[in-house]
Protein backbone atom coordinates (compact mmCIF):
# COMPACT_ATOMS: atom_id res chain seq x y z
CA UNK A 1 0.00 0.00 0.00
CA UNK A 2 1.25 3.49 -0.90
CA UNK A 3 -0.10 6.58 0.84
CA UNK A 4 0.52 9.92 -0.86
CA UNK A 5 -0.60 13.40 0.18
CA UNK A 6 1.03 15.84 -2.28
CA UNK A 7 -0.89 17.24 -5.28
CA UNK A 8 -0.54 14.95 -8.28
CA UNK A 9 -2.72 16.57 -10.92
CA UNK A 10 -5.17 19.32 -11.72
CA UNK A 11 -8.87 19.28 -12.49
CA UNK A 12 -9.30 21.13 -15.79
CA UNK A 13 -13.09 20.78 -16.04
CA UNK A 14 -16.14 19.22 -14.41
CA UNK A 15 -18.70 18.29 -17.05
CA UNK A 16 -22.35 17.33 -16.84
CA UNK A 17 -25.15 16.76 -19.32
CA UNK A 18 -26.00 19.67 -21.59
CA UNK A 19 -28.97 18.00 -23.22
CA UNK A 20 -30.36 14.51 -23.63
CA UNK A 21 -30.10 13.32 -27.23
CA UNK A 22 -32.17 10.64 -28.94
CA UNK A 23 -29.75 8.18 -30.50
CA UNK A 24 -29.95 6.88 -34.05
CA UNK A 25 -28.75 3.47 -32.94
CA UNK A 26 -31.98 2.54 -31.18
CA UNK A 27 -30.74 2.83 -27.60
CA UNK A 28 -33.17 5.62 -26.67
CA UNK A 29 -31.76 8.80 -25.17
CA UNK A 30 -28.20 9.43 -24.09
CA UNK A 31 -26.54 11.86 -21.70
CA UNK A 32 -23.21 11.73 -23.52
CA UNK A 33 -23.45 15.41 -24.54
CA UNK A 34 -21.63 16.90 -21.56
CA UNK A 35 -20.27 20.43 -21.18
CA UNK A 36 -18.12 22.12 -18.51
CA UNK A 37 -19.93 23.47 -15.46
CA UNK A 38 -19.01 26.68 -13.66
CA UNK A 39 -18.30 27.17 -9.96
CA UNK A 40 -18.49 24.55 -7.25
CA UNK A 41 -20.23 21.31 -8.20
CA UNK A 42 -21.67 18.70 -5.85
CA UNK A 43 -20.68 15.05 -6.09
CA UNK A 44 -23.01 12.44 -4.66
CA UNK A 45 -23.37 8.66 -4.75
CA UNK A 46 -24.49 8.60 -8.39
CA UNK A 47 -22.00 11.21 -9.57
CA UNK A 48 -21.99 14.86 -10.55
CA UNK A 49 -25.06 16.76 -9.41
CA UNK A 50 -27.17 17.72 -12.43
CA UNK A 51 -25.77 14.99 -14.66
CA UNK A 52 -27.97 12.34 -16.27
CA UNK A 53 -27.68 8.86 -17.78
CA UNK A 54 -29.94 7.67 -20.58
CA UNK A 55 -29.08 3.96 -20.82
CA UNK A 56 -29.14 2.96 -17.15
CA UNK A 57 -28.86 -0.74 -18.00
CA UNK A 58 -25.31 -0.36 -19.34
CA UNK A 59 -24.13 2.94 -17.89
CA UNK A 60 -24.14 4.82 -14.63
CA UNK A 61 -24.76 3.54 -11.12
CA UNK A 62 -22.49 3.92 -8.09
CA UNK A 63 -19.59 2.01 -9.70
CA UNK A 64 -19.66 4.22 -12.81
CA UNK A 65 -20.67 7.41 -11.06
CA UNK A 66 -17.88 9.54 -12.52
CA UNK A 67 -15.88 9.17 -15.73
CA UNK A 68 -12.44 10.78 -15.94
CA UNK A 69 -10.34 11.39 -19.04
CA UNK A 70 -6.92 13.02 -19.12
CA UNK A 71 -5.89 15.98 -21.25
CA UNK A 72 -2.80 14.00 -22.22
CA UNK A 73 -4.93 11.26 -23.81
CA UNK A 74 -7.25 13.85 -25.35
CA UNK A 75 -4.20 15.51 -26.96
CA UNK A 76 -3.31 12.17 -28.56
CA UNK A 77 -6.77 11.99 -30.14
CA UNK A 78 -6.67 15.63 -31.20
CA UNK A 79 -3.48 14.94 -33.15
CA UNK A 80 -4.82 11.63 -34.49
CA UNK A 81 -8.15 13.05 -35.66
CA UNK A 82 -7.00 16.54 -36.60
CA UNK A 83 -9.67 18.22 -34.50
CA UNK A 84 -10.02 19.65 -30.99
CA UNK A 85 -11.21 17.33 -28.21
CA UNK A 86 -12.86 19.79 -25.81
CA UNK A 87 -13.73 18.77 -22.27
CA UNK A 88 -16.89 16.67 -22.26
CA UNK A 89 -16.71 15.51 -25.89
CA UNK A 90 -16.01 11.93 -24.83
CA UNK A 91 -18.85 12.08 -22.31
CA UNK A 92 -16.41 12.48 -19.44
CA UNK A 93 -17.30 14.17 -16.16
CA UNK A 94 -13.72 15.08 -15.31
CA UNK A 95 -11.00 16.37 -17.63
CA UNK A 96 -7.71 16.00 -15.76
CA UNK A 97 -4.11 16.99 -16.28
CA UNK A 98 -0.95 15.52 -14.82
CA UNK A 99 -2.53 12.38 -13.39
CA UNK A 100 -3.00 8.92 -14.87
CA UNK A 101 -6.53 7.90 -15.78
CA UNK A 102 -6.06 4.96 -18.14
CA UNK A 103 -2.98 3.93 -16.15
CA UNK A 104 -4.65 4.36 -12.76
CA UNK A 105 -4.41 1.26 -10.56
CA UNK A 106 -7.80 -0.24 -9.80
CA UNK A 107 -8.82 0.92 -6.33
CA UNK A 108 -6.72 4.12 -6.39
CA UNK A 109 -8.34 6.95 -4.46
CA UNK A 110 -8.32 10.60 -5.46
CA UNK A 111 -9.10 13.57 -3.26
CA UNK A 112 -10.49 16.55 -5.23
CA UNK A 113 -11.74 19.43 -3.13
CA UNK A 114 -14.01 17.85 -0.53
CA UNK A 115 -14.69 14.78 -2.68
CA UNK A 116 -13.08 11.35 -2.33
CA UNK A 117 -13.24 9.15 -5.44
CA UNK A 118 -12.12 5.57 -6.08
CA UNK A 119 -11.02 4.20 -9.46
CA UNK A 120 -13.23 1.25 -10.40
CA UNK A 121 -12.98 0.20 -14.05
CA UNK A 122 -12.14 1.14 -17.66
CA UNK A 123 -14.55 2.79 -20.07
CA UNK A 124 -15.75 0.39 -22.78
CA UNK A 125 -16.60 2.17 -26.06
CA UNK A 126 -20.10 1.64 -27.41
CA UNK A 127 -22.25 2.47 -30.44
CA UNK A 128 -23.53 5.67 -28.82
CA UNK A 129 -19.95 6.90 -28.38
CA UNK A 130 -19.24 6.06 -32.04
CA UNK A 131 -22.34 7.96 -33.12
CA UNK A 132 -21.26 11.01 -31.15
CA UNK A 133 -17.76 11.03 -32.62
CA UNK A 134 -18.77 10.36 -36.23
CA UNK A 135 -15.39 8.84 -36.98
CA UNK A 136 -14.91 5.70 -39.15
CA UNK A 137 -14.59 2.49 -37.09
CA UNK A 138 -14.44 4.54 -33.92
CA UNK A 139 -15.08 1.69 -31.47
CA UNK A 140 -12.28 -0.37 -33.03
CA UNK A 141 -9.84 2.56 -33.10
CA UNK A 142 -10.58 3.62 -29.53
CA UNK A 143 -10.19 0.03 -28.37
CA UNK A 144 -6.90 -0.51 -30.19
CA UNK A 145 -5.42 2.72 -28.82
CA UNK A 146 -6.32 1.57 -25.31
CA UNK A 147 -6.59 5.14 -23.98
CA UNK A 148 -9.89 4.49 -22.25
CA UNK A 149 -9.86 6.63 -19.11
CA UNK A 150 -11.42 5.40 -15.89
CA UNK A 151 -14.68 5.22 -14.01
CA UNK A 152 -14.79 6.13 -10.34
CA UNK A 153 -17.18 5.71 -7.43
CA UNK A 154 -17.86 8.47 -4.92
CA UNK A 155 -16.67 7.43 -1.46
CA UNK A 156 -17.19 10.79 0.22
CA UNK A 157 -19.73 13.33 -0.99
CA UNK A 158 -18.72 16.95 -1.34
CA UNK A 159 -17.98 19.80 -3.71
CA UNK A 160 -15.17 20.43 -6.18
CA UNK A 161 -14.47 22.96 -8.88
CA UNK A 162 -12.31 23.54 -11.92
CA UNK A 163 -8.72 24.24 -10.93
CA UNK A 164 -8.77 22.05 -7.82
CA UNK A 165 -5.72 19.91 -7.15
CA UNK A 166 -6.09 16.17 -7.51
CA UNK A 167 -4.35 14.35 -4.67
CA UNK A 168 -3.70 10.63 -4.89
CA UNK A 169 -4.76 9.48 -1.44
CA UNK A 170 -4.12 5.75 -1.82
CA UNK A 171 -2.68 3.36 -4.41
CA UNK A 172 -3.20 -0.41 -3.94
CA UNK A 173 -0.07 -2.54 -4.18
CA UNK A 174 -1.45 -5.05 -6.73
CA UNK A 175 -0.49 -2.77 -9.65
CA UNK A 176 -3.24 -3.79 -12.10
CA UNK A 177 -4.35 -0.69 -13.98
CA UNK A 178 -7.67 -0.12 -15.70
CA UNK A 179 -5.79 0.14 -19.01
CA UNK A 180 -3.99 -3.15 -18.44
CA UNK A 181 -7.21 -4.94 -17.62
CA UNK A 182 -8.95 -3.42 -20.64
CA UNK A 183 -6.24 -4.19 -23.19
CA UNK A 184 -4.40 -7.23 -21.88
CA UNK A 185 -6.13 -9.01 -18.99
CA UNK A 186 -4.62 -12.29 -17.83
CA UNK A 187 -5.77 -15.19 -15.72
CA UNK A 188 -3.26 -14.04 -13.10
CA UNK A 189 -4.95 -10.62 -13.04
CA UNK A 190 -8.32 -12.26 -12.47
CA UNK A 191 -7.03 -14.45 -9.65
CA UNK A 192 -5.35 -11.47 -7.98
CA UNK A 193 -8.46 -9.29 -8.16
CA UNK A 194 -10.69 -12.11 -6.94
CA UNK A 195 -8.40 -12.70 -3.96
CA UNK A 196 -8.35 -8.99 -3.10
CA UNK A 197 -12.12 -8.79 -3.26
CA UNK A 198 -12.50 -11.93 -1.13
CA UNK A 199 -10.23 -10.42 1.51
CA UNK A 200 -12.19 -7.15 1.52
CA UNK A 201 -9.31 -5.08 0.15
CA UNK A 202 -11.16 -4.22 -3.07
CA UNK A 203 -14.78 -3.78 -4.07
CA UNK A 204 -15.00 -4.68 -7.74
CA UNK A 205 -17.59 -3.31 -10.14
CA UNK A 206 -19.90 -5.48 -12.22
CA UNK A 207 -17.61 -4.87 -15.21
CA UNK A 208 -15.10 -7.33 -13.80
CA UNK A 209 -17.56 -10.03 -12.79
CA UNK A 210 -19.03 -10.08 -16.29
CA UNK A 211 -15.58 -10.48 -17.87
CA UNK A 212 -13.88 -12.88 -15.46
CA UNK A 213 -15.49 -16.05 -16.90
CA UNK A 214 -14.41 -15.16 -20.44
CA UNK A 215 -10.84 -14.44 -19.39
CA UNK A 216 -10.62 -17.67 -17.41
CA UNK A 217 -12.01 -19.57 -20.39
CA UNK A 218 -9.47 -17.96 -22.72
CA UNK A 219 -12.12 -16.23 -24.84
CA UNK A 220 -11.73 -12.66 -23.66
CA UNK A 221 -12.28 -9.75 -26.02
CA UNK A 222 -12.59 -6.03 -25.39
Amino acid sequence: MTELTSPDGTLLAICRVHQLITTKTGFGVTGIDKRPAEGQVKFKRFGVFGDAVGDTEHHGGPDQAVYAYSQEDADYWSAELGRPIPAGLFGENLRTQGIATTEAVIGTRWRIGKVLLEVTSPRVPCATFAERMGEPQWVKRFTQAGLVGCYLRVLEHGKAQTGDAIVVDHVPAHGITVGKFFSNPTIEDVRALQALEASGELVLSRHFHSRFPKILAGSVST
